[in-house]
C-alpha cells in the first residue's frame, strides 16, 4: 500500500506539492493524473526516497522507502526509461540491478521474456528505440516480483500492440492483489486501465475517486429517441425534466434518471427507441476538474 500524509515539497519560494494526502490501496489501478508541473513526479520521486519532503510523509507499506533492505523485493518503478547507460547489454543491466537487491539471473531471463526483450537482451540499450527502452525500464520494475509499482507515463514510445499489452499487465497485476499507481497525460488510456483515479493540481489534491464515480458527477443528461419528440417533451417539461432538441430528432433530458422518463413516456403511450444515459468522457471531465489549475496553456488562433 502507498500512503501519502500531508506532503509538501518546496524548492525555494515554489511550492512544487502542497500538504498532498492519499491511499493507493492493493488490487486496484490508481490513475495519478495532472496537468504538467502538477507535482506527480516530485511526489513519485519522494515516495522512492530520491528527494526528501520538505514536510509530511509518503510511506510504501508502512515506512520510508529508505528503510527498505532490499527494496526492488517490494517496490517496483519506472520514472526515466532513458536513465540506462547506452553501452550496457540489457541482460547485463538487469543482472547487476538484481545482484544488488539477492535476486538471482534466472529472475532476469524470466523478465526479460515477459517484456518481450528475450531476443535482444545481449545487444546494447543504446541501439534501443523508445518503445524499447521503456520495456526494459517495465522489466526492471518487475525484476524483484514486487507488491507495490509505480509507472510513470509508461506507454511512451510503445506502438499499439505495447500499448495494449502494458494495459492488461498493470490490470493483472492489480488482480493479483498488487498495488498499482500510474502516472499518464493519456486520458483514453486510463479510461480503459484505471479503477480508482488520483487528479491533483499545483500539487493540491483536487478529487480522489473512482472512474465510475467521477463519470457519474460529470453526467451529461439521458439521450432519448422516440417516434414523438413534441409529446415527450410537453410530457416531460411537465414533471420538471429539462429537455433539449438534438440533431436528428433525439432529446437530451436532464433533472431526471432513466426510471423516472420510462414511467412517464409509457404511462402517455409514448413509444421510446432509445434511453441512454449519457456522462463526460474522462477527457472532458478530467479538464473541467484541471481548468485552474494548468501551469501552461496555449492560445487558440
Amino acid at each position: 500500500m502507498i500512503e501519502v500524509r500531508e506532503l509538501t515539497k518546496r524548492y525555494g519560494a515554489t511550492t512544487a506539492v502542497d500538504r498532498l494526502s492519499f491511499t493507493v490501496r492493493p488490487g486496484t489501478v490508481t490513475g495519478f493524473l495532472g496537468p504538467n508541473g502538477a507535482g506527480k513526479t516530485t511526489s513519485m520521486r519522494i515516495l522512492l526516497g530520491l528527494d526528501a519532503a520538505t514536510s509530511g510523509e509518503a510511506l510504501v507499506n508502512g515506512g520510508g522507502y529508505a528503510a527498505l533492505r532490499r527494496p526492488m523485493r517490494e517496490v517496483g518503478a519506472l520514472l526515466d526509461a532513458g536513465a540506462v547507460h547506452g553501452g550496457r547489454r540489457a541482460f547485463d543491466h538487469l543482472g547487476w540491478l538484481a545482484r544488488s537487491n539477492g535476486i538471482g539471473a534466472r529472475r532476469v531471463a524470466e523478465v526479460l521474456e515477459q517484456v518481450g526483450l528475450a531476443g535482444v537482451a545481449r545487444k546494447r540499450v543504446g541501439g534501443f528505440s523508445l518503445g524499447m527502452r521503456q520495456r526494459l525500464g517495465i522489466a526492471a520494475a518487475l525484476l524483484g516480483d514486487p507488491g507495490v509499482l509505480m509507472f510513470d507515463e509508461p506507454v511512451n514510445g510503445l506502438d499499439p500492440d505495447g500499448v495494449r499489452w502494458i494495459r492488461e499487465l498493470m490490470r493483472s497485476l492489480a488482480a493479483d492483489g498488487r498495488t498499482v499507481l500510474v502516472s499518464s497525460h493519456l486520458m483514453t488510456e486510463m479510461e480503459l486501465t484505471a479503477d480508482r483515479l488520483i487528479i491533483i493540481g499545483r500539487g493540491r489534491l483536487i478529487a480522489d475517486t473512482s472512474v465510475r464515480e467521477l463519470a457519474d458527477r460529470f453526467r451529461r443528461g439521458v439521450l432519448v429517441r422516440t417516434p414523438r419528440p413534441a409529446a415527450l417533451t410537453a410530457v416531460l417539461a411537465a414533471a420538471g425534466g429539462s429537455v433539449e432538441s438534438m440533431p436528428g430528432g433525439a432529446l437530451t433530458v436532464t433533472g431526471m434518471d432513466v426510471a423516472v422518463i420510462g414511467d412517464r413516456a409509457a404511462a402517455r403511450g409514448i413509444p421510446l427507441y432509445e434511453v441512454t444515459p449519457h456522462s463526460a468522457s474522462l477527457e472532458e471531465a478530467y479538464m473541467e476538474l484541471t481548468a485552474g489549475s494548468t501551469e501552461f496553456g496555449a492560445v487558440a488562433s
